[in-house]
């Protein structure tokens, strides 16, 4: 079959893609390029020894994802595409709506036009906002607290109205914890523009010298050493997850998985295991607490499990070791 992957070109993206060619899929990525690096691409080939065909263009060019889809005969569709971070939501939420809602309407139109009624959706764990019970089940109430979120969530609401009304659609929402690490290869990983707002990348470029110190902020959490607590997963992990669910959507069907491995470490346990693999010191600054953030936040993955046959196996050691590979490799990312 042949994947239509949307953003195949960012970090989540392009390890999927990998997974892809890996798993004997045909690949096809449709990408603006605002976030993502041709030169991911180009090592997603190299490592896959296979390669995959490209067409730049915007998710809200409707014309463009039909073209796109007829012409390459795409049995299915992987979306990645959309914007993230949540602070510049806070601050442009009209971007945001605009990206990550009618360019996902836009995609879902262009798909029922071409009769591509398979799609695996990249959602979040943010759809959960504040936990009310942990480990966090896909029955957790869903109440996003940014516009981010709302977004992830306004799309769940779309997809599931869609399948209501057409149960022809075989739809896997798959919502993600904490994606960390990096090919074990060094050739692909997280390439952050700006300053990282992710902990990982940014305990990376304090390891490698170009950040002085990492901020972190909280201490007096109720956890093992106050710091918060998360559900960190390997990228590569993450990415097999998405072979699974197309796997999965064989038939028509519609579910709403968390990825994450169930467990949970303190920010300062990550730094403690990547100063281990980087063999670096890890200089730290205590902050108050922001607003909104959670002690902890964990994943309950026995879904996953029982539904796709899937679950994380890659632990923490694994996850900073390999995206010190990377980081070590490419100092300055994919622009180097």
């Amino acid at each position: 079959m042949k994947i239509l992957v949307t953003g195949g070109a960012g970090y989540i993206g392009a390890h999927t893609c990998l997974a892809l060619l890996e798993q004997g899929y045909e690949v096809v990525v449709y990408d603006n390029f605002s976030n993502g690096h041709v030169e991911a691409l180009r090592r997603v080939q190299r490592l896959a020894g296979r390669t995959l065909d490209i067409v730049r263009g915007d998710i809200q060019d409707g014309n463009l994802v039909r073209k796109t889809l007829q012409e390459h005969r795409c049995g299915g569709v992987i979306h990645f595409a959309g914007l993230k971070a949540v602070g510049d939501s806070v601050s442009n939420p009209l971007s945001f709506y605009n990206n990550n809602v009618f360019g996902t309407i836009s995609l879902l139109d262009a798909m029922e036009d071409c009769n591509v009624r398979r799609l695996v959706f990249s959602s979040s764990a943010t759809v959960y906002g504040d936990p009310r019970w942990l480990p966090i089940t896909e029955n957790h109430p869903l109440r996003a607290l940014n516009p981010y979120g709302r977004t992830k969530l306004m799309i769940e609401d779309v997809l599931r109205d869609l399948y209501a009304s057409d149960p022809s659609w075989s739809i896997g929402i798959l919502r993600y914890f904490n994606p960390v690490g990096a090919h074990s290869s060094g050739e692909i990983g997280e390439d952050p523009k700006g300053v990282p707002t992710n902990l990982m990348p940014y305990i990376a470029q304090v390891a490698s010298g170009l950040r002085s110190s990492l901020k972190v902020f909280g201490d007096d959490y109720p956890t093992l050493d106050g710091t918060g607590e998360r559900d960190y997963l390997h990228v590569v992990d993450l990415a097999e997850g998405h072979i699974a669910a197309l796997k999965v959507l064989e038939a028509p069907t519609l579910f709403e998985v968390n990825l994450g491995t169930g467990n949970c470490s303190t920010v300062l346990e990550m730094v403690d295991a990547f100063a281990r693999a980087s063999g670096r010191d890890i200089p730290v600054e205590h902050q108050n607490r922001r607003a909104g953030d959670a002690a902890s936040c964990f994943a309950d993955a026995s879904k996953a499990l029982e539904l796709l046959g899937w679950r994380a196996w890659r632990d923490i050691d694994t996850m900073c070791r390999d995206h010190w590979n990377w980081q070590s490799r490419n100092p300055e990312g994919y622009q180097a």
